[in-house]
């Protein structure tokens, strides 16, 4: 049986969705990576015994990660709950105290902070106190990380700061640390793969797995299958054994074979990826002309390193004027449809690939909301149009949802969109009726 481990991400802040929390999942993959199961990641504010209440949730597991909470400031707290829970004193370790000061120094330093005061000296001498028995990791902001050994109550704790930046090197130093080791000693190699789709609904996905099931008894068994929506995209993901990577294949076989060309990624590569590779297997360039998605199609398009052989730029024309004089939409046009159109999406998509060069170029425009929709043009509708070699092929769309949603759901529409113009999916026509 694989080994499990338990994480608590600590932080108000987190909590309550002012910081996304980055730290449990990333976590959550390494130990996967490494042959480990999670049985839960759980997040609490700067509260003690919230922490307390969390850790011994975890008892049953192998490890228990926190993240979090090892700050100068008084909210700053793992340090000493781990502590008590474990039944540890707290000492000050000399050689740490000394290397969390020259690195409080050099920051304030750089910074132009004084680092002589008293409360800088209370808070060097705050992360440099150590449960008794435990030993302590290097370092990477100013904060330590800690290994704090288990007992009757409860398996070992890897204590981490919270900054990414920092937590992600570390980890690296805390898995080869003999304790954390031993902890979890046993794993095996556990694998898992992603297969995208675009356009089925989540509900003819689950019935799908349900005829398999229904028509190959134990398909599934030795497989955890999860499915999520987001974005419109339909995920299926596989954990499994080596042994069972057969069955993976024979699934992912019968999701191509179900859903055809609706399986756009079935090695887990996201929309992001393909259409990345499209274009560079074509030498094709791209440049967009947004409104209500205000450069966010670009941004996307910009993400991944190397995007400059593709991406060549784009317009942010959320303004009539800008369209016109910018893209060169006409004014007559907008007059006579509105900028929310079929019209002036796909003279958008035709005049930023004329002026920009490129081989194809993406328009965009809608109601994002929350004001500003009609009857007519309510919010939500949004209408886009890739242009290329071959002609124009434009979508009309309608999302519901709040601002962020529609933006957002937009832009992954309008990868898709190019995806499927430079697959040879879709056929392009000439200013042909929206959908």
């Amino acid at each position: 049986m694989a080994p499990r481990a338990g994480i608590v991400v600590t932080g108000t802040e987190v909590l309550t969705g002012r910081v996304s929390d980055a730290n449990g999942p990333w976590l959550a993959e390494e130990l996967r990576t490494a042959g480990v199961d999670v049985g839960r990641i759980v997040v609490v504010g700067d509260r003690p015994d919230d922490l307390v209440a969390a850790i011994r949730s975890l008892a049953d597991c192998d490890l228990v990660i926190t993240s979090g909470g090892l700050g100068p400031t008084a909210d700053d707290l793992t340090t000493q709950v781990v502590a008590d829970l474990r039944g540890r004193g707290l000492r000050l370790d000399e050689e740490l105290h000394d290397r969390v000061r020259t690195l409080v120094e050099t920051l304030s330093a750089q910074r132009g902070w004084d680092g002589t005061g008293d409360d800088m000296a209370a808070g060097i001498r705050k992360q440099a106190l150590v449960p008794e028995g435990a030993a302590w990791l290097e370092p990477v902001g100013t904060a330590p990380g800690l290994v704090v050994p288990g007992d009757a109550d409860g398996p070992p704790v890897v204590v981490l700061p919270g900054p990414p930046r920092e937590l992600q090197p570390m980890w690296a130093d805390a898995a080869r640390h003999p304790l954390v080791a031993r902890a979890l000693a046993g794993a095996t190699e556990l694998r898992q793969s992603t297969v995208r789709l675009w356009g089925p609904p989540e509900a003819e996905l689950a019935g799908m797995l349900r005829q398999l099931e229904t028509e190959r008894p134990g398909a599934l068994d030795d497989l955890e299958v999860t499915t999520c929506l987001r974005d419109g995209e339909l995920e299926v993901v596989t954990r499994h054994d080596p042994a069972a990577q057969p069955a993976a294949d024979a699934l992912t076989a019968a999701l191509t074979d179900r859903f055809g060309g609706a399986v756009f990624a079935p090695d887990g590569r996201t929309v992001d990826e393909v259409v990345a590779a499209l274009l560079l297997d074509a030498g094709a360039t791209v440049a967009t002309a947004e409104s209500c998605t205000a450069g966010l199609l670009a941004g996307r398009l910009a993400d991944l390193p190397g995007s400059s052989a593709y991406l060549t730029g784009g317009v942010v024309a959320y303004a009539n004027q800008v369209k016109t004089a910018q893209v060169g939409v006409p004014a007559e046009t907008i007059e006579r449809v509105g900028a929310v159109s079929e019209e002036v999406a796909v003279a958008l998509a035709r005049g930023v690939r004329e002026r920009l060069g490129t081989t194809y170029g993406v328009g965009v425009t809608g109601v994002a909301g929350p004001g500003g929709g009609t009857e007519e043009k309510p919010v939500g509708l949004v209408h886009v149009c890739v242009s290329g070699p071959d002609g124009d092929v434009p979508r009309r769309l309608r999302i519901h949802g709040g601002r962020d949603h529609v933006r957002r759901r937009t832009v992954v529409t309008c990868l898709h969109l190019l995806r499927e113009v430079l697959s040879g999916v879709t056929d392009a026509t000439s200013g042909g009726p929206g959908r």
